[in-house]
C-alpha cells in the first residue's frame, strides 16, 4: 500500500476518487486534508480488506472494481449482502460506533484499487466537518436499508423474481459479477441461474 500523496498516479486516482459519492462535495482545502491520510491499496480477486469478526477497521473508497460485503457461518456458508463498485463505498461504521466487531467480511470480487483510512482517523476527520458527516451517514443508512431490502427479498421472491430485481436495481453490475457470486447474491444454485440466463431472464 502507498500513501496516495505519494503514489505514482496520484493524479488520476484524484480525479477518481473525487467523484465518490460521498467525497465528490469535499473543498479543495478539506481534499488536501484529507489526502494526506489516504492509503491506497491493489488487491487480487479474492482478497478480504476486512475480516468478520474483528474489532480493528478501516474506511474504503473503491477506486476500481468490485468488492462484496459477506457473512460465513460455522460451516463456511456464504451470503453475500451487496456489491460496491466505483466511486461507492464500504465501512464497518455502525459496529464501530456501536463497539462491537465487524458482522460481515469485505472481499474483492474482482482485482480491486481502494484508497482506506483506520475508521477512528475517519471518524476525527467527520465530526471536524458536520455538512460531510451528515452525508456520509445518510449513505450508511441507505446502504443498511438497501441490504435489508435484499434480505427480504430472499425470503418473499421466487428465483425469477430475485433476478428481475437485480437486473432493474443494477443492471450495470450484471455483466462484472461472475455467475457463481450473483448466484450466491441471488441465494439460488449455479445451475438455476444458468437457466434462468437461457430463458433471457439475465
Amino acid at each position: 500500500m502507498t500513501l496516495l500523496a505519494q503514489h505514482p498516479e496520484r493524479t488520476v486516482i484524484r480525479v477518481q476518487l473525487r467523484q465518490n459519492i460521498v467525497l465528490q462535495g469535499l473543498s479543495d482545502d478539506d481534499w488536501r486534508e484529507l489526502e494526506e491520510m489516504l492509503e491506497v491499496v491493489d488487491c487480487g480477486k479474492g482478497d478480504f480488506l476486512l475480516h468478520q469478526g474483528v474489532h480493528e477497521m478501516e474506511q474504503y473508497f473503491v477506486i476500481d472494481g468490485l468488492l462484496k460485503r459477506v457473512v460465513s457461518n460455522a460451516e463456511a456458508k456464504e451470503m453475500i449482502l451487496r456489491f460496491a463498485s466505483e466511486r461507492e463505498i464500504e465501512t464497518s461504521y455502525a459496529a464501530w460506533r456501536l463497539d462491537t466487531p465487524t458482522p460481515y467480511a469485505i472481499a474483492c470480487v474482482t482485482k480491486a484499487r481502494v484508497a482506506k483510512l483506520p475508521l477512528p482517523r475517519w471518524v476525527d476527520y467527520l465530526d471536524r466537518h458536520p455538512a460531510l458527516k451528515a452525508d456520509f451517514e445518510y449513505q450508511v443508512m441507505r446502504l443498511m436499508s438497501d441490504v435489508l431490502a435484499h434480505t427480504i427479498t430472499l425470503h418473499l421472491l421466487d428465483a425469477p423474481g430475485r433476478v428481475h430485481r437485480f437486473m432493474r436495481k443494477h443492471p450495470e453490475l450484471a455483466d462484472r459479477i461472475p455467475k457463481r457470486e450473483l448466484a450466491t447474491y441471488l441465494n439460488l444454485s449455479a445451475e438455476t441461474l444458468s437457466r434462468l440466463k437461457q430463458r433471457g431472464k439475465i
